[in-house]
C-alpha cells in the first residue's frame, strides 16, 4: 500500500530543491516513488499543478506512433499520424496517474499566496536513509497517510531534529 505525503513549502524553488533530493533517492533505490507533484497558488487563487509526467505529451507520442503504424498499412501515414496523436493526447488528457488531480488542488486551496505544496506518492522507503536525506529541509506536513510515529519521525527530520538514540553501552576491560 502506497503512503500520500503532502508538505509546505515557503517557494516553489524550494519544493522543487526537495522533490529533487527525492528523485536522487529515488535512483538509488532508497525510495520508490508513484507520483511526485507539486502544487502553487497563484495571485488570483487559482491552484497549478507540476507533475513529473506529462500524460497528455506522452499520449500523444505514444497515439503518433500506432496513428503512424496503421496509416502505413493504408497507404496514408501522414493522416494516421495525425489521428493517432490526436487520440493519444485526448486519451493522455484524460488519465490522471498518482495522485488524483482534483484531490491535490482541494488541498493546495489551504496555502498562502508563494507557497508551495510537495505531494509524494510513496510506494516503498528505506525509512531512516531516506529520513537522514531529508534533515533540515524545512515544511511543514500538510496532510498524510502515515501512522503517527512515522509522521512524527517526518516533522522531526524535516525541522532537522537528530532522533533520539538510545544511551551506548559502556565499554567493558
Amino acid at each position: 500500500m502506497a503512503d500520500l505525503i503532502a508538505v509546505v513549502f515557503p517557494s516553489e524553488e524550494k519544493a522543487e530543491e526537495v522533490r529533487g533530493k527525492l528523485l536522487e533517492m529515488q535512483k538509488e533505490y532508497l525510495i520508490d516513488m508513484g507520483d511526485a507533484a507539486i502544487a502553487t497558488k497563484s495571485e488570483n487563487g487559482k491552484v497549478k499543478l507540476n507533475q513529473l509526467m506529462n500524460t497528455t505529451a506522452a499520449g500523444a507520442a505514444g497515439g503518433s506512433f500506432w496513428g503512424l503504424l496503421i496509416g502505413v498499412l493504408f497507404l496514408n501515414p501522414i493522416v494516421g499520424v495525425a489521428a493517432g496523436a490526436a487520440g493519444g493526447a485526448l486519451a493522455g488528457a484524460l488519465t490522471d496517474i498518482g495522485v488524483n488531480d482534483k484531490f491535490m488542488k482541494e488541498i493546495s486551496g489551504e496555502i498562502g499566496e508563494g507557497e508551495a505544496v510537495l505531494f509524494v506518492l510513496v510506494k516503498k522507503v528505506t525509512g531512516d536513509k531516506v529520513l537522514d536525506g531529508l534533515k533540515g529541509v524545512g515544511g511543514r506536513i500538510l496532510q498524510t497517510s502515515l501512522d503517527h510515529t512515522r509522521e512524527d519521525r517526518l516533522r522531526e527530520a524535516l525541522e532537522g531534529h537528530v532522533a533520539s538514540q538510545a544511551p551506548e553501552a559502556p565499554a567493558t576491560s
